[in-house]
């Protein structure tokens, strides 16, 4: 698709996201500064995404027969899922009667929107090494896997995830028998959709861990090729991003495993579009975790630090335009967090955060804040990492999202 039309005319490129948080509205964005007509879909009303798109609906993703009227009647010649907790079967149904073309592609939405589909495709069939694991569909299954026949299960500590949520929700380490039946409930409440279904995975010792962006794109001749992100750096608190950095300092034989893990994962998945591989890494050892078919929350420090962003790289490979990589700067990105439970907050702070050297902000304009939801991001350049880091942070400090 290199010919793009008018938007809200009959010569319109119409593509619709399904999910239009924060990093759905940074996509929607990219698509929009290049005249494409954008449909903005999510559970609930007023989402960010629904405020910048030029149609904004409001349906339950995950029922098959909102998802599938919804798209007939809209018509968009892509699909963008945003979010796991999506009806995949519709989406292969309508893919396979060539009504619509799924980004990267309906097979690929399928596998990675839950931890099962994904985790066998790398381990079983691609032979890539991860942590050990095993799926529990029960409490009592959870006990037996970690403590195993003869000692031989997964051990403490590990981790335990739904395996179908988002941004670490549900997930929890256990160091000993006393967390388990908590992990459980924890994990129970946390899934996306309710599926009664865990991953538990033995806990790997890594140094750190990174996420490799990878995006799949066509080049002058139509041909498909894979390009690569500087590695970005993040820490994670109970499975949630509150802070990354770009680029990760690594070892040459560990950037390398790092990249052909990512081309394996991604090229099996097919199509074309931006791809967060998660890995973790010890040394020149590499391990896959996870994969997102779409822009990455890690991935937001890549608007102060790359010429084109990973939401403007998703938009121009869905679009089969020309991308670059290349890093501007490094940076720092630092999460703002709610801090309060409240609907139509406001941010004290403001001025003071942006006095900050090298910073930006990104508010995200949730219409209702909960106390560990993400409210917003502070962005940080600077010649030096680290700085950019301190920076990030004292920014994002200065921020205070408050109730009236």
């Amino acid at each position: 698709m290199t010919t793009l039309g008018t938007p809200l005319s009959p010569t319109a490129t119409r593509v619709m996201l399904l999910g239009s948080g924060e990093l759905g509205k940074e996509v929607l964005i990219a698509l929009q500064r290049l005249g494409v007509e954008t449909i903005a879909v999510d559970r609930y009303a007023n989402a960010p995404g629904h405020q910048v798109a030029h149609h904004a609906r409001v349906i339950t993703m995950s029922d098959p027969a909102q998802l599938k009227a919804l798209i007939e009647a809209e018509r968009p010649m892509l699909v963008v899922p945003e979010i796991e907790a999506i009806a995949t079967p519709v989406l292969e149904e309508l893919e396979a009667q060539g009504l619509v073309r799924v980004i990267p592609t309906a097979r690929a939405a399928r596998l990675t929107m839950d931890r099962e589909g994904i985790r066998r495709l790398a381990a079983e069939t691609l032979g890539l090494s991860t942590s050990p694991y095993r799926f529990c569909d029960s409490l009592a299954e959870l006990q037996a896997a970690i403590d195993g026949a003869d000692g031989k299960g997964i051990g403490y500590p590990c981790i335990v995830k739904p395996v179908m949520s988002s941004s670490g929700k549900g997930q929890s380490k256990i160091d000993g028998p006393a967390d388990v039946k908590k992990a459980w409930d924890y994990a129970m409440a946390g899934g996306r959709v309710s599926h009664g279904r865990v991953i538990v995975e033995g806990f790997i010792d890594f140094d750190y861990e990174i996420t490799q962006l990878t995006v799949r794109h066509a080049d002058a001749r139509g041909h498909i090729e894979t390009s690569f992100c500087e590695p970005i750096g993040h820490i994670q608190v109970s499975g949630d991003y509150v802070e990354s950095w770009q680029p990760h300092p690594m070892s040459s034989a560990a950037l390398e495993r790092s990249r052909e893990i990512a081309e394996a994962v991604t090229g099996n998945l097919g199509g074309l579009g931006l791809f967060g591989v998660e890995l973790f890494v010890k040394g020149d050892q590499v391990w896959f975790s996870e994969v997102s078919p779409r822009p990455h929350d890690t991935g937001m420090v890549t608007m102060a630090t790359q010429w084109q962003n990973e939401f403007e790289l998703h938009a121009r490979a869905i679009l089969g335009l020309p991308v670059d990589t290349t890093l501007k700067s490094p940076g720092a990105s630092a999460v703002i967090y709610g801090g309060v439970e409240a609907r139509g907050i406001v941010f004290d702070g403001v001025a003071a955060a942006l006095q900050v050297p090298g910073t930006e902000l990104r508010l995200f304009g949730k219409p209702e804040s909960f106390t560990k939801r993400r409210m917003g991001v502070a962005l940080a350049h600077d010649a030096d990492v680290e700085r950019a880091r301190t920076r990030a942070k004292q920014a994002a400090a200065l921020v205070r999202p408050r109730a009236v």
